[in-house]
């Protein structure tokens, strides 16, 4: 039970790293003003639905993160 827990514990915290690195940044920094021109209204709205996307993701499987690390310290 121990281990089944622990192997989901670790496929969790895999993907949260791995949707916390595929976000993009709030600001682009000083490329993002210069190259802000290039982007267009469809790509910008784009971004927007991924980065939205992602942060709903991170929030589901940070959560789910948080209940089986409790629940993993219960049964331990």
């Amino acid at each position: 039970m121990v281990l089944a827990i622990t192997i989901v514990q670790l496929i969790l915290c895999v993907a949260l790293i791995g949707i916390v690195l595929f976000q993009s940044g709030k600001r682009s920094g000083l490329s993002g003003a210069i190259s802000g021109a290039a982007d267009t209204f469809f790509v910008k709205n784009k971004n927007k639905g991924l980065d939205a996307m992602l942060a709903k993701a991170t929030k589901w499987v940070g959560l789910a993160f948080v209940v089986i690390t409790v629940v993993l310290n219960i049964v331990a």
